[in-house]
């Protein structure tokens, strides 16, 4: 199962970085260009523990579902979303945040599991892995630019 792991240095608060990577809100600015949208479960705001989502969007050109949920949660340091229906076979994704003096440390661990067997394990060396990494590294620019922005207040509280 392959494994993308990123970090991502914040200058900002836990609070707000967790909260900003949680976001339904920004999770669709952050994917505008494959549109997703939120179409069931909590389909705006903060995403909590036990809560699902599933979002539409159109990768390879091809339309989509795919629904997660919160499994773990551990505000402001952790939570874990997993796939429970879509077309990967598993896909969980861990999100963790570290406070180091005026920085955050947020870490992403995102493992998945594609469908086709033999074939998957092909397309996932040699495009799948590449394009999630990019999709995951745009988001967290996004957070960032947020973050270390008063644009988080408008995500968060709409101001």
């Amino acid at each position: 199962m392959p494994i993308i792991e990123l970090t991502t240095e914040i200058k900002s608060t836990l609070e707000i970085c967790f909260d900003l990577s949680r976001s339904i809100d920004l999770h669709k600015i952050s994917t505008d260009k494959t549109n997703e949208e939120a179409i069931g479960g909590r389909t705006k705001g903060l995403i909590e523990l036990n809560e699902t989502v599933t979002w539409q969007a159109t990768h390879f050109g091809i339309r989509q579902k795919l629904t997660s949920k919160i499994t773990a949660f551990e505000r402001p340091n952790y939570f874990v979303d997993e796939q429970i229906e879509g077309a990967f076979k598993k896909i969980i994704h861990q999100h963790k945040f570290e406070q180091f003096a005026d920085k955050v440390i947020m870490k992403d661990i995102f493992e998945f599991h594609s469908p086709f067997s033999f074939l998957g394990k092909i397309f996932n060396k040699l495009v799948l892995t590449n394009y999630l990494k990019r999709l995951l590294i745009n988001r967290n620019q996004i957070i960032k630019e947020f973050a270390e922005t008063e644009k988080w207040k408008e995500v968060l509280y709409g101001q």
